[in-house]
């Protein structure tokens, strides 16, 4: 962590440090936001220059974290497809800030588990829990 803390960021590395994205998943969330209008998974491919079955892996895991929305289109003589589109950044970033709130009180009380399990040892009492 110490190291990542020391390395310049940039807010793509949100998106892998927080939901585990990878570089694809990005450009395929990126595709998305730039596009006017919902796109197929098939163009989403071929918008980053992959497989189709890549581009459905990246964009399911777009889905999971919530970056990314999907909704059915009816043909009229029956059948459908699914579109895709990005869910509005401030969203996201409220999402990812209640992310970053409970990992920091998480962290907050297991430091002070370590100093009150650390300060009872220097003192020669020890706890078991």
């Amino acid at each position: 962590m110490t190291e990542q803390l020391q390395q310049e960021m940039v807010c793509e590395g949100l998106l892998e440090c927080l939901h585990g994205h990878t570089q694809l998943d990005t450009a395929c969330y990126r595709v998305l936001v730039e596009s006017d209008e919902p796109l197929t998974i098939d163009e989403v491919a071929d918008r980053v220059d992959r497989e189709r079955s890549t581009a459905y892996r990246s964009i399911q895991r777009l889905l999971q974290s919530g970056f990314v929305q999907k909704e059915q289109v009816n043909y009229e003589q029956g059948g459908y497809y699914h579109v895709y589109f990005s869910t509005p950044a401030a969203q996201i970033a409220r999402d990812m800030q209640r992310t970053v709130n409970d990992w920091y009180a998480k962290m907050d009380r297991l430091i002070q588990v370590f100093e009150e399990q650390y300060e009872h040892a220097s003192n020669g009492t020890t706890t078991v829990e």
